[in-house]
């Protein structure tokens, strides 16, 4: 099986919001995937028969599209008091790796 592979950057609201993105495929046309609110960094999405064309068969291979989320460098005033506020009403729901991480943390120095 031929398949193509395909990181898309990703803004931090849009992996926690959702969004929908506009990807170029390897016939020279573009595919839209909807990308669901909570998306973490790493997450891949397949897009069957969007890949590789085959030798002598005349279909294609799958298109896998992995989502890379990126930090902001720079932020200005107004982004850092609203990051400011997220992180004061952040819950353990909201980030549960991090909730799980002190969880075995905290038992692994209970032991």
């Amino acid at each position: 099986m031929k398949i193509y592979f395909f990181e898309f950057p990703l803004s931090i609201a849009d992996a926690a919001l959702g969004t929908t993105i506009e990807i170029p495929t390897i016939d020279g046309g573009k595919a839209k995937i909807k990308i669901p609110d909570g998306t973490q960094n790493g997450k891949q999405f397949r897009l069957k028969g969007k890949g590789m064309p085959f030798m002598r068969r005349g279909d294609c291979g799958d298109l896998y599209v992995q989502v890379k989320t990126e930090v902001p460098v720079y932020l200005n005033k107004k982004q850092k008091e609203l990051l400011e506020q997220f992180r004061e009403i952040e819950n353990e729901k909201s980030n549960p790796s991090i909730k799980k991480f002190f969880q075995k943390a905290k038992s692994f120095w209970k032991s």
